[in-house]
């Protein structure tokens, strides 16, 4: 039951195009929806998103 919330949680990041959006929409932390993705990439051996490269200053 877990992967499929996951999987919801991808869907909803997905369909806005933003883990805050998808996030607020859930009623669930940013943190939470980047674990539940991430979560979901580990199971299914794939990356789900592109994820823009971090700088360090």
């Amino acid at each position: 039951m877990r992967h499929l919330n996951n999987l919801a949680t991808f869907v909803q990041v997905a369909k806005y195009e933003s883990v805050t959006k998808a996030a607020s929409r859930l009623y669930l932390t940013q943190q939470a929806v980047s674990h539940q993705i991430k979560k979901l990439e580990e199971e299914l051996g794939i990356v789900l998103f592109k994820r823009p490269i971090e700088k360090s200053i």
